[in-house]
C-alpha cells in the first residue's frame, strides 16, 4: 500500500529510530539498495544483522530486481539477533543427537526473487553457532564477492610443541578458547562448549588430514603451563608426531553453513567461506545450483587449518544442473562434495494405490521427500535394482519419519515391504570442474545420480579415502541412486586412498550380485593421471560398460601392475586399455 501512494522505485532507510523514503538507485531496471542506507556500517563491531534484516525486507518490498550492495570493510553478526526458523535437514542430526531442530539464521532470503547481494569483498563475521545464509522459496538469486569466517570457530585447533615421557605440551590457537574443569580439557565458545567429540590431525607440511581418536579425552589430566600452552598427562602417550596441528569438534551438526531449499536458479560466485559450522553448503530440493570460483578453506591470516565442521558441500534431492568449478577446497572434517538422493523404505500398503514409505537414517527425516507429479521407481533394497515405476499423485508427511504415497498406478504386485522408493524427479545433471581438493580425511566427490554427470580438470591431493566414490545403498545411509552416465577425465590424484580404500571406487551397497542387472552402468575414467600411494588405483562393483582408459599410473619403487591396481567384482562389457604404468621418483 504504501508502494502504491508513493509511486516509483524508492529505497527505505533506517536510522536513529526514523524510518525515511529516498529513491533508489536504478542500472538496468535493477534497483540498487546500499547496504550503509539501512545501518550496515562497516568496521564498527556493532551488530550487523538488523541491518540485514532491513536491507532484506526492503529488497523484498521492491516488486522487481533488485541488487544490494556492501560497502567493502568488516561487518560483525551474532547470534542473539538472528532469524529463528525450524528446518528438517538432510544428513546432520538424529532427535537424539538435536532435540530442538530451530535453526539460527544470519541472513535469511524468504520467497525473494531476482536478487543479487553484491558484496564488494567484504568480510562478514559470525558469532555464536549460526547457520549462515538461508536461501528458502526462492528464485534467481546471485551472491558474489563476499567473504565470510567465524570469530570463534566451533572446531578448535592446537599445535603439539613437545612430546615427553607421560605428558604432550600444546599451544592452543587463538581463534580458540579453553577451560581446564576438574583437571579435564573443555573447548568453549559463544554458547557452546565441549570435551568429547571428533578429532584430526593435520600435516601441514605434507597439506593432508586424518581422523584420530580424541587424545583430549585419553588425558588423564591437564594443566596450563602458561595462558594458551597446556600439558596433558597419559599412561601412554599417543602416537603422534611433534608439529602436527590436532582439529576438535563437538560432533552434533545442528546448523549448516549455508541451506538453499525449495529454490532454484542459486548462483554463488567468487564467495570465500573461511568456516561453516555443521554440514556445511546444503542444498534440498532445489534446481539449478551454481558454485563458481568458491574458496572454502581458512582464511591465511588466520593460520587455522580446518574451514568446516563436516562436509563442504552436501546436496541431496535436487534437480536441473549442479555446477562446482574454479573452486578451492582445503580443510574439512568430511567429505568435500556429496551429491545423492534419499531411499525411503517401503513400511506398508494401505490400499492398492498408497504406499507408506519410511526415513531410515538416523540423520535425515522430517522433509517432504516425494511431491505430487513426481516420478518414482521401486527398488529392491538388497540388489538396488529397479522393478517398477510409478508417479506420485499425493503426498503426505504424517510424521516427521513416515510419507503416505497415493500412486496414479497400482503399487506393483511383486512389491515388498523392506523394498526402496526413489525419486528419479528430483535428481540432477553434475559438472564438477576445474576444482583443487586437499586436507579432506574422507572422500572428495561422491556422486550417485543417474544423469549426465562429469568431473573432470579436477586435482585431489592427499584424500585420505577414495578420492571419488560412486556408491548407492539401501542398508545404511540410504543414499540413492543408480548411475547411468559418468565421465571422470583429465583429473590429477596425488597420493589418494589408502591400503582398504582404491582412489576411486565404484562400490554400490547391494548384498545380492547380479551380472545381468548391474547397479551402475556407463562410466568413463579417461585421461587422469595418478600419483600413486599405498592405495589401489580403482575398484568397481556391479557395473556395466565401465571404461578405464588412457588414463597414467605414476607408483614409487616398482611399476603398479595392472592386476595390483584394478579389482573388477561383477562388472560387464569393461574396457581398461590403452593405460600407461610408469615409475616415479
Amino acid at each position: 500500500m504504501l508502494r502504491q501512494l508513493l509511486g516509483g522505485a524508492f529505497r527505505i532507510s533506517w536510522g536513529e529510530g526514523k524510518i525515511g523514503l529516498m529513491p533508489a538507485a536504478k542500472e538496468d531496471g535493477v534497483k540498487t539498495l546500499l547496504f550503509s542506507s539501512f545501518g550496515g556500517a562497516p568496521d564498527s563491531g556493532e551488530d550487523a544483522t538488523p541491518a540485514m534484516q532491513r536491507a532484506i525486507h526492503a529488497a523484498s518490498e521492491a516488486r522487481g530486481p533488485a541488487k544490494l550492495v556492501v560497502t567493502p570493510g568488516r561487518y560483525d553478526f551474532y547470534a542473539d539477533s538472528a532469524t529463528r526458523a525450524v528446518y528438517a535437514i538432510t544428513n546432520t542430526a538424529s532427535e537424539t543427537e538435536n532435540p530442538n531442530p530451530v535453526k539460527t539464521i544470519a541472513i535469511f532470503l524468504k520467497g525473494l526473487a531476482d536478487f543479487t547481494l553484491e558484496g564488494g569483498d567484504a568480510l562478514f563475521v559470525f558469532h555464536g553457532k549460526m547457520t549462515l545464509l538461508a536461501i528458502d522459496a526462492c528464485e534467481r538469486i546471485e551472491i558474489r564477492n563476499l567473504r565470510t569466517d567465524f570469530a570463534w570457530p566451533t572446531v578448535t585447533e592446537m599445535t603439539i610443541e613437545k612430546i615427553g615421557n607421560g605428558c604432550m605440551d600444546i599451544v592452543v590457537h587463538a581463534d580458540s578458547r579453553y577451560e581446564i574443569r576438574g583437571e579435564k580439557l573443555f573447548w568453549v565458545g559463544e554458547g557452546w562448549s565441549f570435551h568429547e567429540g571428533p578429532m584430526q590431525a593435520c600435516d601441514t607440511l605434507r597439506n593432508t588430514t586424518w581422523r584420530i581418536d580424541n587424545v583430549m579425552e585419553q588425558a588423564l589430566r591437564a594443566e596450563e603451563l602458561q595462558p594458551g600452552k597446556i600439558r596433558l598427562h597419559y599412561s601412554q602417550v599417543p602416537d603422534l608426531a611433534e608439529g602436527l596441528v590436532l582439529q576438535a569438534r563437538d560432533g552434533i551438526r545442528d546448523q549448516v553453513g549455508a541451506f538453499i531449499y525449495q529454490s532454484r536458479d542459486i548462483r554463488l560466485e567468487r564467495v570465500a567461506m573461511h568456516f561453516m559450522h555443521g554440514l556445511g553448503i546444503v542444498g534440498q530440493f532445489s534446481e539449478n545450483i551454481s558454485l563458481q570460483e568458491m574458496n572454502l578453506s581458512p582464511r591465511k591470516e588466520t593460520g587455522r587449518t580446518a574451514a568446516a565442521f563436516a562436509d563442504f558441500v552436501h546436496l541431496s534431492g535436487c534437480k536441473g544442473k549442479i555446477s562446482v568449478t574454479k573452486s578451492h577446497f582445503a580443510g574439512a572434517h568430511d567429505d568435500a562434495i556429496n551429491v545423492h538422493g534419499t531411499y525411503l523404505q517401503l513400511a506398508g500398503i494401505p490400499s492398492t494405490h498408497e504406499a507408506l514409505v519410511r526415513f531410515m537414517h538416523p540423520q535425515t527425516f522430517g522433509f517432504r521427500a516425494f511431491h505430487p507429479g513426481d516420478d518414482i521407481h521401486f527398488v529392491r533394497s538388497q540388489a538396488l535394482a529397479s522393478y517398477s515405476s510409478n508417479r506420485v499423485k499425493e503426498a503426505k508427511l504424517i510424521t516427521p519419519r513416515e510419507m503416505l504415497l497415493t500412486l496414479e498406478e497400482p503399487v506393483p504386485a511383486n512389491a515388498q515391504l523392506g523394498d526402496v522408493v526413489e525419486n528419479m524427479t528430483w535428481t540432477p545433471e553434475v559438472e564438477i570442474t576445474d576444482n583443487y581438493f586437499a586436507r579432506i580425511p574422507t572422500r572428495g566427490v561422491l556422486v550417485t545420480s543417474p544423469r549426465h554427470a562429469v568431473i573432470k580438470r579436477n586435482v585431489f591431493e592427499r584424500m585420505r579415502m577414495s578420492a571419488v566414490l560412486v556408491s548407492g545403498d539401501a542398508v545404511s545411509w540410504y543414499e540413492s541412486g543408480a548411475v547411468k552416465d559418468l565421465t571422470i577425465q583429465g583429473n590429477r590424484f596425488v597420493e589418494c586412498g589408502n591400503a582398504e580404500l582404491p582412489v576411486i571406487s565404484i562400490l554400490p551397497e547391494n548384498e545380492e550380485i547380479d551380472l545381468e542387472a548391474p547397479v551402475h552402468f556407463g562410466i568413463q575414467i579417461v585421461d587422469n593421471s595418478f600419483d600413486m600411494g599405498e592405495a589401489r588405483v580403482m575398484e568397481a562393483k556391479s557395473t556395466r560398460a565401465l571404461a578405464f582408459k588412457n588414463n597414467t599410473v605414476a607408483s614409487v619403487g616398482e611399476t603398479l601392475r595392472l592386476e595390483d591396481a584394478i579389482r573388477l567384482t561383477a562388472c560387464s562389457e569393461a574396457d581398461v586399455t590403452d593405460n600407461r604404468f610408469v615409475f616415479r621418483d
